[in-house]
């Protein structure tokens, strides 16, 4: 049976528009050809002329022929944005940290996916154990890139039983494929102590360079431990000794990378620095942020975006005005509470203090929250929940607003973890809440008590 598409939405002015398609009705086919899933729409639709069947609400069909530019959109939104089910993973990974999550929360939250296509759409990172070899041949074929994935080690044996899967070690092989053909990767390894770390990590760094240049990067994270691991794999909290280790072996790579092949290639995360209390690397260091969404670098981009936003915070007339708004508004004092995770609160200390010495009056206090619900090892804001961020500040002087990063939040909603909403904080605290996305002038603005979108906004006082 052919797979049938549901169009939820159309692009007004497209060509779908044009041709009167709309909302509800099924794409059977392309050129008399099924179509699998969204790799194979993008690709099919490339072609100037093409033969368009769909099917409308009342069961009438429409074959449509199509003349149009190469690459040019026909402007439909399907229903299911990957045009085929979900594939769930099919590993135990001893680190796994959905197995680390109390039972009661929403069902998403336990969905384990591995699924390749959401690596070219969303960044997720795959093991490859998922993957056919078909799949291989379509990334070839369509030339998809960048892959990203889940090496964790490249010892085969250890592989299989860090990921609980005999074919673990195997589905390694599916990279030569993709190195020999020329696809772009990025690689992960979520390091765990005493499993892949020490000798083992040092023989998969050596291992990954082999595939250079086309795996352009590899980052190293920390395993995160919740307080919910009963019946678990046994795992350890790395110290400040360990990070020191990591980053020692993951900067000796670095200058073997820089040397043979004028990148640094491998990466540690965030988390690395701050366990050792190390500066964090210069920004060239990070090979333009390739690695940013694993927490490779994100704090140094903050604080990159931070310094050259306060910089222009401080010109004559923007300075000018913020502080009548000071004076005015709220008489000469205004404070604003910014929640934060144990792993940003010195690096946002830093940049609050520089703030204050700018702009006196204005007053940011960094609130720092420990996190009970899933255990003090998550240091990371994006797993706060609402309940810890109400307990650990209902008691304090919070000031004029509450500030918290857009990370704690359910992507496009207003929803924490725990499922209470904005709103409840607000009402549990007493205060105004605003969240700060994630950027260096989102960050100056929410020192100022704003937010993206207010009435008043510091991107008006900006352009006034």
């Amino acid at each position: 049976m052919n797979k049938e598409h549901k169009i939820s939405q159309i692009v007004p002015g497209s060509i779908a528009d044009e041709l009167e398609i709309t909302p509800g009705d099924v794409l059977v086919s392309i050129n008399d050809k099924e179509v699998e899933d969204v790799f194979d729409y993008h690709y099919m639709i490339n072609d100037e002329h093409l033969i368009v069947l769909i099917r409308k609400a009342d069961g009438e069909e429409w074959e449509l022929e199509i003349e149009k530019e190469y690459n040019e959109d026909l402007g439909i939104v399907f229903e299911n944005g990957l045009m085929d089910e979900y594939r769930s993973c099919t590993n135990k990974c001893i680190f796994c940290f959905i197995d680390q999550m109390p039972p009661g929360m929403r069902d998403t939250l336990y969905f384990k996916d591995d699924d390749s296509r959401l690596s070219f759409l969303q960044g997720n990172y795959v093991t490859l154990t998922n993957m056919k070899d078909k799949d291989v041949d379509r990334i070839i074929q369509y030339h998809l890139a960048p892959i990203n994935i889940s090496v964790h080690t490249t010892n085969p044996e250890l592989r299989c039983m860090m990921l609980n899967n005999r074919f673990a070690g195997e589905a390694l092989k599916k990279m030569d494929r993709l190195y020999e053909a020329g696809i772009p990767m990025n690689g992960q390894i979520v390091l765990c102590k005493g499993v892949n770390d020490g000798e083992e990590l040092e023989r998969s760094l050596r291992d990954l360079t082999k595939y250079l240049p086309y795996m352009e990067s590899v980052s190293v994270v920390p395993v995160g431990i919740s307080k919910y691991r009963e019946g678990l794999y046994p795992l350890e909290p790395f110290t400040k000794e360990d990070a020191e280790k990591v980053i020692d072996t993951i900067e000796k790579w670095q200058k073997v990378c820089m040397e043979t092949h004028g990148v640094h290639f491998v990466h540690a995360s965030d988390e690395w620095y701050m366990l050792a209390n190390r500066t964090l690397p210069e920004e060239e260091t990070y090979d333009g942020y390739l690695q940013l969404e694993n927490g490779v670098g994100m704090m140094k981009v903050l604080m990159e975006e931070f310094k050259k936003e306060l910089a222009v915070a401080n010109t004559a007339e923007v300075k000018d005005d913020v502080m009548t708004i000071l004076k005015d508004t709220y008489d000469g004092h205004h404070k604003v509470s910014l929640v934060t995770g144990k792993l940003a609160a010195p690096f946002l200390r830093e940049m609050a203090e520089d703030f204050m010495k700018d702009f006196p009056g204005y007053e940011v206090e960094i609130i720092e929250i420990n996190n009970e619900f899933f255990g003090e090892n998550i240091t990371v804001s994006g797993l706060i929940t609402a309940q810890d961020l109400i307990a650990q500040t209902k008691d304090r002087e919070l000031g004029n607003v509450v500030a918290i990063p857009c990370n704690m939040l359910r992507s496009g909603e207003r929803v924490f973890l725990d499922d209470q909403t904005v709103q409840d904080v607000e009402k549990a605290l007493q205060t105004r809440v605003i969240i700060v996305k994630s950027s260096g002038y989102a960050l100056v603005e929410a020192m100022f008590g704003y937010e993206l979108d207010d009435d008043t906004d510091y991107e008006e006082l900006k352009n006034s």
